[in-house]
């Protein structure tokens, strides 16, 4: 891929190369990394997409309705604008932050996983 390239992976986590999309992103090659899932899932508490730079993961809405669907996409909307603004992200959007369950995901998840 050409350096500085966006890598959007929207099939399954495992068709990619875990590490090296860790290297690529600390290296500069990639300038980013988005998806919406993990290999494996659920991700255990080492697992180094938790902590890897410039990456967002987004939510797998396969066979959801349209209505939902809505409802995400004004909920992505409103974090993008909360990170470019450089503004704090609702608790309830948050599951993982700085590489450690928050928000939501705190109450949702054990860091047993």
């Amino acid at each position: 891929m050409k350096r500085g390239a966006y890598l959007i992976n929207t099939a399954r986590a495992r068709i990619a190369d875990r590490d090296a999309i860790v290297r690529a992103l600390e290296s500069g090659r990639l300038a980013g990394y988005a998806g919406d899932v993990w290999f494996p899932q659920p991700a255990p508490a080492d697992h180094p997409w938790r902590t890897m730079p410039h990456h967002g993961m987004t939510p797998h809405i396969s066979g959801s309705s349209l209505s939902a669907q809505t409802r995400y996409a004004a909920g992505t909307r409103e974090i993008l604008e909360s990170w470019f603004a450089g503004t704090p992200i609702r608790d309830e959007y948050l599951i993982v932050d700085s590489g450690k369950l928050a928000g939501t995901g705190a109450h949702s998840y054990s860091t047993n996983c």
